[in-house]
């Protein structure tokens, strides 16, 4: 075999696997926003296109070519939003980059940590999500969206009694508070204790749906307390709150 002939053999390959690399992270990029649906849908429509163009079938083939020219510019209208949050973050992190750093996660959980302790100290409720695997997408859509810097400050601002968000969940995904002012559903359990308001509930909710990590900080008992994987776990300090957090941000899906 000849270099010509590997090359003819191995080029196609490496398109193919070029390819699959950029779109697998264009959809990471994306997680947890509606254009995730899109894109997962413009995947199986290339390679349709791909294996319609390879098996000859020509009808199917210009079908599919009309189908992509219009569906370019729908996209670009229904989904203007989450084009240009994505476009804006471009600037603030890596495309390629699929978890956040260490010292990244250190600095957020602190953050985090910091703003739950103030607030719990100074008696102002608060609920806080933090995105793991599953996408929380709706529940961004149901409140305001902010796409801010993790910061302790900016947390306590919104939780504040004179801020409209404050009665609502705030979501962090990606290291970014993407949304405050958002709806959890609240949990179905009726045997819970009636001690535990509407953010507990909710955190509960929330958790049954998904593996997020939910932190609520109670402002008539003054205390903070974590859901994981539908675990309640109560009358945290600060410390036991980073360290839980960074333990179950880490744990694997599907794990407890």
């Amino acid at each position: 075999m000849n270099i010509l002939s590997t090359v003819f053999i191995w080029k196609p390959i490496l398109e193919i696997l070029i390819l699959w690399f950029v779109i697998y992270h264009i959809m990471l990029f994306f997680e947890g926003t509606r254009a995730i649906q899109v894109l997962r849908g413009i995947v199986l429509l290339l390679i349709a296109f791909f294996l319609f163009q390879k098996l000859g079938l020509n009808i199917l083939d210009w079908i599919l070519t009309k189908l992509f020219g219009i569906s370019v510019i729908a996209i670009l209208i229904i989904f203007h939003p989450e084009i240009r949050q994505g476009l804006a973050r471009l600037g603030q992190r890596h495309l390629f980059e699929a978890t956040l750093r260490e010292e990244e996660l250190d600095y957020i959980l602190a953050q985090i940590c910091q703003a739950t302790e103030n607030l719990s100290r100074d008696k102002i409720g608060a609920l806080i999500a933090i995105q793991k695997n599953d996408p929380l997408a709706a529940y961004i859509e149901s409140g305001v969206l902010i796409d801010a810097r993790v910061s302790s400050d900016l947390i306590q601002a919104i939780f504040t009694h004179n801020n409209p968000l404050h009665d609502g969940g705030l979501i962090i995904q990606n290291g970014r508070i993407v949304a405050a002012g958002c709806l959890f559903p609240l949990a179905q359990n009726q045997d819970l204790s009636r001690i535990f308001g509407m953010r507990h509930r909710a955190a509960l909710g929330l958790s049954e749906e998904s593996d997020a990590i939910i932190i609520i900080v109670s402002e008539e008992r003054k205390d903070i307390s974590l859901v994981y994987n539908s675990r309640l776990y109560k009358d945290l300090n600060r410390d036991d709150l980073l360290i839980k957090t960074k333990e179950f941000f880490k744990l694997k899906k599907g794990h407890a």
